[in-house]
């Protein structure tokens, strides 16, 4: 806006060629007419070939501010009424080249304050969102499958946002959410199925337990029976009642046993469908540490494997060396074949990566077209050999665009991790020795 604001005000100060007649006072602009100069008071006459203002040009800044004017939010009901007001002088049949000049430095002054304001209320409510989502974390350690979605969305509420992360996020926590649902509703349910079973339960057993005493108070009576029967006659309705009695209270416990034991096995396969929901949200809560596009780890997930690593380095004093690469000239890849075949690409280097490395090593994606690989129990010179390693296999195997090959190829720098040196400040000296194989003639591997 300053260049635009001082371009117009040098305009400001033009007159009328000195070939055209002098005119008196501030000059007009006939909108309609887009190669009629705008005139000034001035009485000297402007340089041959000095650009000049038309209606035109000014209809393009018109234009410009209505496209910027809602990013500067509505909130100053002054300032737009300012704003419509200066726009409705850009577009009259006559302007005032001066009025308009003291219009644009007031609007670019308030411009500057807007834009100031605009982006510390953006950065205050990232902040405040953050807030949100570690209060969420810490009410909700219990659900360790909870927290990979909550550093998703930290990752995301963390700048520079873009609409690609965004929308990648939306899908995972739709995803989860559907899926916590699923796994509170089976969870009720099968709390609700334990309730029925143990009702269930003591209600058999007081029916049993009432069945019983009356089946001992039954034999006791057929005993007396027995003990007064003179003969085989007398005995034999007696032992038919004591038949019929104990016939109907084992049926009794069978019926008990089989509902019990149908209820019990009801109650498994609901406990296994949660344990495999469970399973199923500990699997999406893992993949929020990884990156979509090539399956790598994203910066969460490097950052809990370098921590897992400089844990082992520090115990057992041995070697971890740290890789960072980044495909060569991947903006033209982007600019002639699109987005999509760059990142086919990406996706293409990290699967070739991925079978060339050992299973103890790691790949992230650090960020674009950058890579780190993390190798245990590696010195410098095994480091960059295993990276120079890399790069033969992936001359090996083309990317394909179609049925069209594509050599891509990195650079990458090397570090070995110094004794008591963090993370941080290996990856950087990473990052310069790569930058310094790109500057040495790209598809190099230099150590750091």
């Amino acid at each position: 806006w300053k260049g635009v604001q001082d371009a117009l005000m040098a305009y400001g100060q033009l007159t009328p060629r000195s070939n055209g007649p002098e005119t008196s006072g501030v000059g007009a602009l006939d909108a309609t007419d887009a190669a009629t100069p705008v005139k000034s008071g001035s009485s000297s006459a402007t340089p041959a070939g000095a650009p000049t203002l038309t209606g035109e040009f000014l209809e393009q800044i018109a234009r410009l501010i209505e496209f910027v004017r809602p990013a500067l939010g509505t909130d100053d009901a002054r300032f737009s009424e300012q704003t419509d007001d200066m726009l409705k002088v850009m577009r009259k049949p006559g302007v005032d080249v001066m009025l308009l000049k003291q219009m644009l430095g007031s609007f670019g002054h308030r411009v500057s304050f807007a834009t100031e304001e605009q982006v510390e209320i953006k950065r205050i409510l990232l902040l405040l969102v953050q807030l949100i989502f570690e209060n969420i974390g810490k009410l909700s350690q219990d659900d360790h499958w909870l927290m990979g979605q909550i550093d998703a969305l930290k990752l995301a509420a963390t700048p520079p946002i873009t609409l690609r992360r965004l929308d990648e996020v939306e899908r995972k926590l739709r995803d989860v959410i559907v899926k916590q649902s699923d796994a509170k509703g089976l969870a009720q349910e099968a709390q609700e199925e334990m309730r029925q079973m143990l009702r269930v339960f003591v209600e058999r057993l007081s029916d049993m337990s009432s069945s019983t005493g009356t089946f001992g108070e039954q034999m006791e009576k057929n005993a007396m029976l027995i003990e007064q029967a003179k003969s085989l006659s007398e005995l034999t309705p007696v032992l038919n009642q004591m038949v019929t009695a104990t016939r109907a209270i084992a049926q009794q416990a069978l019926d008990a046993r089989d509902e019990l034991k149908g209820m019990q096995e009801h109650a498994e396969v609901t406990k296994a469908e949660i344990v495999n929901l469970h399973l199923e949200l500990d699997r999406v809560s893992a993949q929020a540490r990884h990156d979509t596009l090539t399956g790598a780890l994203n910066r969460k997930g490097l950052e809990e494997a370098l921590t897992r690593e400089l844990a082992v380095v520090r115990r057992n004093q041995s070697a971890l060396c740290v890789a960072l690469l980044d495909i060569d000239n991947f903006k033209r890849i982007n600019d002639e074949r699109g987005h999509a075949v760059g990142d086919e690409a990406l996706a293409h280097l990290a699967k070739v990566a991925r079978n060339c490395m050992r299973p103890q090593d790691t790949l992230a994606r650090y960020g674009g077209e950058e890579f780190v690989i993390l190798l245990p129990d590696t010195p410098l010179d095994q480091g960059i050999e295993a990276m120079v390693r890399l790069q033969r296999d992936l001359t090996k195997k083309f990317f394909l665009d179609g049925a069209e090959k594509l050599l891509i190829t990195f650079s990458a720098g090397v570090a070995q991790l110094s004794p008591d040196e963090d993370s941080e400040s290996a990856i950087k000296r990473a990052d310069n020795a790569m930058y310094a194989a790109k500057r040495a003639g790209k598809n190099r591997v230099l150590g750091a």
